[in-house]
């Protein structure tokens, strides 16, 4: 790709980037194009580094104390960061050419220095902010709908994670616009491989991500205490983490990992005989989710466990690379269970269909070309 106009680049993000798989991988593409790119975030621990260099990439982080999941209880610390990040974005304007904004509590900002100072934006929708609130009035989820409709209009470009997101915002006209599927870069020959892992060993589920309740994360717990012969590996961080680890910790085979590097949480997923990925239908952005773990265990060649009605379970369907059960359902979630962890010949099939999955449509390197397609696009609107 020529060299661009619109040299310097800042990813906005509302988390500490500590790890985020997507903003990194964003992020080292657009050095590998010739982008000038740091990346801003959110540390709601207040305790990380505000200046870290990451794999080649400069990361700032804004230390505003905040918790996960309180719905409109948080929305103080949501104003502070709103602020902090346009103090931040004016400071540095100068050293800005283009504003990648990653999902709604990053594009407001992000549209001022667009409007005041004709900066570019793209605006990268990982999940639509008002379908995955919790515990928030609904006149408050239908101001911020309808202000994330304007901001898609206003923007100079548009990032999805699938096409069936635009399903929920039918009124949206983006200028431009890109579909960009949360899949991993293939480091699978890379990824050390278990000796330990075997027909014969302890059969091994894994669920790396957001801890909350709306995974299905508890009933899998409650199957797998009713089966002390499997073992599960849980690791993330969310809401409902605290509630999980006291779970987590009275059973003798669920191990709990706690936040790990996103390598690690690869690697953990490598050792796995299936990956885990259930989530509610009734949550609207389940319903069109596209997952990283889906596209990760693709990747790894892994067979997969999600749910009906979530969009995942047709992807599922498509290439036969795991079992769809309904959400909520521990006897139908068991029965799958126990199926996979007695047929080991099942896995290896659903598995290399998984793998092929990923070969032919969601390597990374195609996302790249897009993501790269779109600044081209916007560069030269």
């Amino acid at each position: 790709m020529p060299k661009t106009k619109f040299a310097r680049v800042i990813i906005c993000r509302s988390n500490p980037i500590d790890p985020d798989p997507r903003v990194e991988k964003v992020a080292q593409a657009l050095v590998a194009a010739g982008f000038m790119v740091k990346v801003l975030g959110w540390d709601r621990t207040a305790k990380l580094p505000q200046q870290e260099k990451l794999n080649g990439i400069w990361i700032s982080r804004l230390p505003i104390q905040a918790d996960f999941g309180r719905g409109i209880q948080n929305f103080p610390a949501l104003l502070r960061w709103q602020w902090h990040l346009l103090i931040w974005l004016l400071r540095h304007r100068r050293e800005i050419d283009l504003i990648h904004a990653c999902d709604f509590d990053t594009v407001l900002p992000a549209l001022a220095l667009k409007f005041i100072f004709q900066k570019k934006v793209i605006y990268d929708i990982f999940d639509f902010y008002a379908d995955h609130l919790r515990a928030t009035p609904a006149w408050i989820k239908r101001l911020i709908r309808w202000m994330d409709n304007w901001s898609i209009n206003y923007v100079d470009g548009v990032i999805v994670v699938d096409e069936a997101r635009w399903a929920q915002v039918p009124r949206a006209l983006p200028r431009q616009s890109a579909v960009i599927y949360n899949t991993p870069k293939d480091i699978l020959a890379n990824l050390q491989a278990d000796e330990n892992q075997s027909d014969q060993n302890p059969f091994t589920i894994v669920y790396v991500g957001l801890l909350q309740r709306e995974r299905g994360i508890f009933e899998l717990i409650n199957v797998v205490a009713r089966h002390p012969e499997w073992r599960f590996h849980l690791a993330g961080f969310g809401g409902d983490e605290a509630e999980m680890i006291v779970l987590a910790n009275q059973l003798s085979n669920v191990e709990w990992h706690g936040r790990i590097p996103y390598r690690q949480a690869l690697q953990l997923s490598h050792s796995a005989d299936i990956i885990f990925a259930t989530y509610d239908p009734a949550v609207p952005n389940h319903r069109f989710a596209s997952p990283n773990k889906v596209f990760e265990a693709m990747m790894l060649g892994k067979p997969l466990i999600v749910t009906h009605h979530t969009h995942i379970d047709q992807i599922v369907k498509k290439f036969d690379c795991g079992i769809v059960i309904p959400y909520g359902d521990e006897k139908a979630l068991e029965k799958s269970l126990l199926l996979l962890s007695s047929d080991p010949q099942l896995r290896r099939q659903l598995g290399n269909k998984s793998r092929q999955a990923y070969e032919q449509n969601y390597q990374w390197s195609q996302m790249e070309a897009r993501l790269l397609s779109l600044y081209q696009a916007v560069q030269f609107e």
